[in-house]
């Protein structure tokens, strides 16, 4: 299957509409009738929907709607252990020692805050607990992409154990500039300015490139892994052949477990294609703890900062050598796995059907691709199973202009891609997270700063919805929170 026949539920007119909004303003000849409701949306997880409330600070904390007795107990001690705060070693608690000497956050919990998003640092006392900084420098051979800072290596951890001291404490300012809407609505934008300060172990190499990242919100993942690589890759254009300005590509990344390549489904930058690697990759960079998959015993520490990693540490002979012992990662993985989509709310009101017909006619159904249909293999677990799902996304790489460069590498992804963010959800954030930060940085304080921020293969659907009268804006806005 190629792009261009991807499945779309509802009828994308991308290109014409467009250019036709950025022309001409908008255009009644250009006006597709408003989409219907499609039987099963309002369930994005199909039957791993949650069952529960998706009105309170809680929405993202639920099982699967489909998980069963035995294995919501699962669900329920993998929830314990992603709450669970770790100790330096040696500790009296031996289940819970290990941590850092290096650190970004002593429990999972505390970065994914309700399960939900995290955001930068408020104000200059504020720490950035929930957003990390990744560094690297960035490759002018053929050698890899991005190596990691000699002294610092891939990630600024702000937090130490005692008789350590913290690499550095992150600070963010904004530049603030004005952006017009058609109708005359005026928009501020908030460029951010990142700096390191205090850092205790002498300075980063001169070609080091730092890139903030917030947290991202824990639902649905189980059903994003069980997504075909074969659909995955059907969206990708890396060439535009299609002409439509699209050109997405999947980061194709090592899976450890199965020592094969394959397409990168989670992180920022598509970075980790599995959860279970993913959650091992935290509890590596961002705790300094050891599992079977990422073993050194001090996370990222490097050779410069040798009272790291002289330091005692938690693996011990009965957990495997490691510090996370795999029935621990298996649980945390099997949480995040079954964290349920919250169900929709709205999606058959006239204003939120309106703004579903906007978002395919400006042309962001191109990249946040609304539905597929799960893997049904006995390989795939039960809860997340021949299902039809609702995510809006590709899961690709797309060049998002300058604007949101971070100049930073991740495997194959460029220092001006990102993979599209899932939007499922979207529209809770504000319960669950108690702030609307979006974007990889959280430079954005809602999703109309957001939209405006889409660069690149964006730009095109970014003007059309410029342009758009300040009702069909707000139809658009509608829509995207009764995600």
């Amino acid at each position: 299957m190629t792009k261009s026949s991807r499945f779309r539920p509802f009828p994308v007119l991308a290109g014409m509409a467009a250019i036709g909004w950025l022309l001409l303003g908008p255009s009644p000849d250009l006006r597709a009738e408003p989409a219907a409701f499609v039987a099963g949306e309002d369930l994005p997880g199909g039957e791993a929907t949650s069952r529960r409330s998706s009105t309170n600070a809680n929405a993202f904390s639920h099982a699967s709607g489909n998980v069963s007795f035995e294995r919501e107990f699962d669900f329920k001690i993998g929830n314990g252990i992603f709450r669970k705060l770790w100790v330096s070693a040696p500790a009296s608690t031996k289940s819970s020692d290990g941590l850092g000497p290096l650190y970004n956050a002593r429990a999972c919990q505390r970065c994914h805050l309700k399960d939900g998003r995290g955001h930068p640092p408020e104000s200059i006392s504020d720490n950035a607990v929930s957003m990390l900084v990744r560094v690297g420098i960035p490759s002018s051979d053929d050698s890899p992409p991005v190596k990691p800072d000699p002294v610092y290596g891939g990630q600024i951890q702000d937090f130490a154990t005692q008789g350590h001291k913290p690499e550095a404490r992150i600070e963010l300012d904004y530049e603030e500039f004005a952006v017009e809407l058609a109708g005359g609505e005026t928009v501020m934008l908030r460029r951010p300015r990142l700096h390191l300060a205090d850092l205790a172990y002498g300075a980063l190499h001169r070609d080091a490139k730092l890139s903030a990242r917030i947290a991202n919100q824990m639902i649905g993942l189980g059903l994003l892994e069980a997504i075909s690589a074969t659909d995955i890759l059907a969206n990708a254009d890396a060439e535009d052949a299609d002409g439509d300005g699209i050109s997405g590509r999947p980061n194709m990344v090592m899976n450890l477990e199965a020592g094969m390549v394959e397409p990168g489904r989670f992180g920022w930058k598509a970075g980790q294609p599995t959860v279970r690697q993913q959650s091992a990759a935290a509890f590596s960079g961002d705790m300094g703890l050891s599992t079977s998959l990422m073993t050194p015993a001090a996370g990222d520490c490097t050779e410069p900062q040798a009272a790291c990693l002289s330091a005692r540490n938690g693996a011990d002979p009965a957990k495997g050598n490691v510090e996370v012992p795999d029935e621990m990662l298996d649980l945390v993985a099997f949480y995040a796995r079954n964290l349920a989509v919250p169900r929709r709310s709205g999606a058959q009101s006239d204003q939120v059907l309106a703004g579903k017909t906007l978002f395919s006619t400006a042309g962001c159904a191109a990249c946040h691709v609304p539905s597929y249909k799960t893997l049904d293999s006995r390989d795939v677990a039960p809860e997340q199973r021949g299902q039809t799902i609702w995510p809006y996304t590709d899961l690709l790489l797309h060049d998002m202009g300058e604007g949101l460069a971070d100049g930073l590498p991740e495997g194959q992804a460029q220092g001006r891609e990102w993979r599209t963010a899932p939007l499922w959800g979207i529209g809770s954030t504000a319960t669950v997270s108690g702030h609307t930060h979006l974007l990889h940085d959280g430079r954005a304080r809602n999703l109309t700063e957001a939209i405006l921020w889409h660069g690149g293969e964006a730009q095109a659907a970014r003007d059309a919805f410029a342009a758009m009268t300040a009702k069909e804006r707000a139809d658009l806005i509608a829509f995207l929170n009764s995600l």
